[in-house]
């Protein structure tokens, strides 16, 4: 298996074993990703999930071209923009709130992987960027993502020169939430997935809903789109829990509904 499905207190974490390849997103790889993605969505331990990669050089290096090469022979393989295209789709659209950790180079489809997360923590000697282009190829899947989290300028001089950020730098610009001594990585996320994890699970997969649904809606259907999600949160159980909790200065025991 290329992917690691492991249960860390209240986070399932995933990691991509692939470290001599520097975590490229292969075709295996992104399969695995999206089921493992699918298995987190289902499994009422994991209250957050965490991606990441083997070892210290690389969150990932991105799109294994030479592994799509290769697949590309075999009938029936689905093709690089439709794999990391449906990976993207399974981190930005999951229900429970994604964090990577952020443990060495995050490059083309490993910045996509990235920027699809909700949060990131990330080691203070790694570097971020999209050089895809020195070897004459445009980042065209990761464009949506990229355009939704990082300005414009900024995207375009990544994109456009294939420079390597670093990660402070990209702190700057909020393209990673925080930044931590590598050797407490470990602690720094797990400190994220127990603060998440005590908030209620509901309203965390509403909360995450009604903020993606409303990002390309224009005004007016954004407001509507915003006020259908506020009743379902009025009726949630949680809302009555968490009122009570705080007024009875107690820990809310939230029901997920």
């Amino acid at each position: 298996m290329s992917v690691r499905y492991e249960m860390r207190g209240p986070a399932a974490w995933l990691t991509i074993d692939r470290e001599e390849r520097r975590n490229a997103l292969g075709p295996g790889v992104i399969l695995q990703l999206v089921e493992a993605l699918q298995r987190a969505s289902g499994d009422d331990e994991a209250r957050v999930v965490v991606l990441t990669g083997a070892g210290e050089k690389a969150f990932s290096a991105g799109g294994d071209i030479g592994g799509f090469a290769q697949a590309a022979q075999e009938e029936d393989t689905e093709s690089a923009p439709a794999a990391i295209s449906r990976l993207l789709d399974a981190v930005w659209w999951h229900p429970k709130p994604t964090v990577a950790r952020v443990n060495g180079r995050a490059l083309g489809g490993g910045l996509g992987l990235l920027l699809a997360c909700d949060l990131a923590v990330a080691a203070d000697d790694v570097e971020v960027g999209t050089p895809e282009i020195d070897i004459g190829l445009w980042p065209h899947v990761i464009t949506a993502v990229i355009q939704r989290t990082v300005p414009r300028k900024l995207a375009l001089d990544l994109m456009l020169t294939g420079r390597r950020m670093p990660v402070a730098e990209a702190e700057r610009w909020g393209i990673v939430n925080r930044v931590v001594p590598r050797g407490d990585l470990d602690a720094a996320v797990d400190e994220l997935a127990e603060t998440l994890a005590g908030k209620s699970p509901f309203v965390l997969r509403l909360g995450k809903r009604s903020f993606a649904g409303a990002e390309d809606l224009p005004w007016g259907r954004a407001i509507d789109h915003l006020k259908e999600r506020l009743a379902e949160n009025l009726g949630a159980e949680d809302l009555v829990e968490g009122v009570s909790a705080f007024l009875q200065k107690r820990k809310p025991d939230w029901k997920g509904r």
